[in-house]
């Protein structure tokens, strides 16, 4: 079994993918692969690809691998070379949008020094890097090497940089089109009023714009769910739209609350229902709706 990791970052890297493909097809590879493809969104009938394994499982798959195909992140490296497996390294490269800079050629060039691993650097070339492989004997590794400390020091500082990002960009662009939904709704509940709609009525039509402009930018930018498929799509928005509902209800039994018993302005009232109906769609959509 093959088995291709391409990190967390941020960023996508088909590139790879592309290539594994492509020897599949033309019969160099005929091993099961098993992917994880991390943020890169990626359709294929020969492979196996998952956003992220739990942990367990990734590691039992790491054990059981022939051959490791990754991109030149040292946790990926590390991970597999401190099992004793026969690594080929690919790096993210910045002219291709898949880093920020090239400094995966130099973690890989380290570790292909001193005798760890395989680099592929033409991509073209991959079929005769795995051929390489079957009889390459990787060095036994050993990390009390000043160089190789420094090197990842300077990985990890900058790696955690990005896995900040990634680590709460889900939640940001959340924030960011639930703002532009609070915004939306509002705006369309205070036209309602002016044309002399009721208070009421005017918060379920200003609810229905709301949640069709949530429910595209939720499923495209926020949990980015791009699975194939009418069931799917069909599920995902039938759920969407009960819970949905059921915070419409909270949203209306607020306002009452607010306006009819505590006397507090319409667009005061209008704007601290939305606040914590917002809390409730997120927790919703990610536990109930757009799950991976």
């Amino acid at each position: 079994m093959i088995l291709v990791i391409l990190g967390t970052q941020d960023k996508e890297f088909p590139r790879l993918l592309e290539a594994v493909e492509k020897e599949i097809k033309n019969g160099t590879i005929k091993e099961r692969v098993v992917v994880q493809a991390g943020q890169t969104k990626y359709e294929s009938d020969c492979m196996e690809i998952f956003d992220l394994l739990p942990a367990p499982e990734f590691d039992q798959l790491m054990d059981e691998a022939d051959l490791i195909i990754t991109h030149g992140g040292a946790g990926s490296i590390l991970g597999a070379i401190k099992r004793g497996k026969k690594v080929i390294a690919a790096a993210r490269l910045e002219k291709y949008k898949e880093h920020h800079n090239d400094h995966q050629r130099q973690i890989i060039g380290e570790f292909v020094k001193q005798g760890y691993i395989l680099e592929l650097r033409d991509f073209q070339k991959l079929g005769k890097v795995i051929e390489k492989a079957k009889s390459f004997k990787p060095k036994k590794f050993e990390s009390n090497t000043a160089h190789m400390v420094e090197l990842l020091e300077n990985y990890i500082e900058e790696e955690n940089h990005i896995s900040w990002y990634n680590r709460y960009r889900e939640v940001l662009w959340y924030l960011f089109f639930g703002a532009c939904t609070t915004l939306l709704n509002i705006l369309t509940f205070l036209f309602a009023r002016k044309i002399k709609i009721a208070v009421y009525p005017s918060n379920v039509i200003a609810w229905v714009v709301g949640v069709l402009f949530a429910f595209v930018t939720n499923k495209i930018f926020v949990f980015e769910s791009k699975g194939k498929g009418f069931q799917k799509w069909l599920m995902e928005s039938l759920s969407f739209f009960g819970f949905r509902l059921l915070s419409l209800a909270f949203d209306m039994g607020m306002m009452y609350v607010l306006i009819d018993v505590c006397q507090a302005p319409e667009l005061f009232s209008k704007i601290v229902s939305n606040i914590v109906v917002i809390i409730l769609n997120y927790v919703f959509s990610k536990l109930f709706v757009f799950k991976k």
